[in-house]
């Protein structure tokens, strides 16, 4: 499964709920301002951290670059662009899109 976040843990508690969820060997892509979480200095605080050792992170790079935080991904969060988002869909067999 592909888990899909697209809003900030400090917005709403979506990505902690899409965390407490989500199982071992499953996919995360964090998009719009939730690749705020993914970033270094908030992993922990997000549970971006903890996740990257049981999920397949995933950061969409455009949303990175857009606010600024290209350059600051934590460990075990991979970026990808538009097309790596559409082989992420087409490579799971059903997605979860947490709002």
């Amino acid at each position: 499964m592909l888990h899909i976040v697209n809003k900030s843990h400090r917005q709403t508690t979506s990505l902690a709920s899409c965390l407490r969820l989500a199982l071992p060997g499953q996919a995360l892509l964090l998009t719009e301002d939730a690749v705020y979480a993914a970033t270094a200095s908030a992993a922990a605080e997000s549970g971006i951290a903890a996740a990257a050792q049981k999920l397949k992170v995933y950061a969409l790079r455009p949303d990175l670059e857009a606010r600024g935080m290209g350059g600051r991904l934590a460990p075990g969060v991979t970026p990808v662009d538009y097309a790596g988002f559409v082989d992420l869909v087409a490579e799971h067999s059903s997605n979860q899109s947490w709002l």
